[in-house]
């Protein structure tokens, strides 16, 4: 099968993530219906959508873990099923859980990694020294995997996405677990690798949009509802400009008002 060019005929590169009306069930459940999208290098899609709604079984169809019933997936032009070794090696992918080996040190993991992406030695020292610092990994890279926290394993998921250095990332929940800071460190170093490389996250923090994506894909029963910007969805959102507040149980309030002053 022939494989579809990345760039352009004016040399500017083209869509480097790309799903084509994909399919997927699970028995009588219809998980993703005819979905299509694309990113270009220079994007950062946020796919979001409610438990169910498809988001992780589109991400697994793209990073080619999951076979589609139907439709292509496509990394760098090469369809993600029939031309599985090249279409992953251009890919970075952080699964949701990043299942990783527990047993191993966080050192060896990415060294492993390392070996099984074939990165040249002479790279490889100045990517690793790079990768660990950008995720804060100095001082757990001696502890094994299975002691680490989700917030953690979370970094070190999102480290062996990078490691490689590829133009194309698919990141379930990349934020998942981490602090306040971390999320923000996480969100810049993103926006970072950005600039020449196409990303794809899905997440349930509303505040991963505005300050990470510059695109917006809603998924609703396995459905592509809407593909737009941050911006444009917020203005169309019926919830524009809405203020809530909960209120705190009341007995603790009664007590409270108890001890005021007559």
């Amino acid at each position: 099968m022939r494989e579809r060019p990345v760039r352009g005929a004016q040399g500017a590169i083209g869509n480097m993530i790309e799903a084509e009306s994909l399919q997927r069930s699970f028995g009588a459940r219809r998980a993703v219906r005819g979905l299509s999208l694309s990113v270009r290098p220079g994007q950062i899609l946020g796919l979001l959508g409610p438990n169910g709604a498809g988001k992780t079984t589109t991400l697994r169809m793209l990073a080619g873990v999951l076979a589609p019933d139907a439709g292509v997936a496509r990394i760098g032009g090469h369809d993600v099923q029939r031309q599985a070794l090249a279409a992953r090696r251009v890919l970075g992918y952080l699964p949701e859980g990043a299942p990783l080996y527990a047993e191993m040190s966080v050192h060896a993991l990415l060294m492993f990694v390392a070996r099984v992406r074939g990165l040249r030695r002479a790279h490889l020292a100045q990517r690793y020294e790079s990768v660990v610092q950008a995720l804060e990994l100095e001082n757990l890279l001696a502890q094994t995997i299975g002691t680490l926290s989700k917030g953690q394993r979370r970094r070190v998921g999102l480290a062996q996405a990078i490691l490689h250095d590829p133009p194309a990332l698919i990141l379930d929940e990349p934020t998942d677990g981490l602090d306040p800071n971390q999320q923000a460190s996480v969100r810049e170093l993103l926006r970072g690798l950005a600039r020449e490389r196409a990303i794809i996250v899905s997440t349930h923090l509303l505040e991963d949009v505005p300050q990470l994506c510059n695109r917006l894909a809603l998924l609703v029963q396995g459905r592509l509802l809407a593909d737009t910007t941050p911006a444009e969805f917020v203005a169309r959102s019926r919830y524009r400009g809405a203020v809530s507040f909960t209120a705190p149980a009341a007995g603790p309030v009664r007590a409270a008002l108890g001890l005021l002053p007559e």
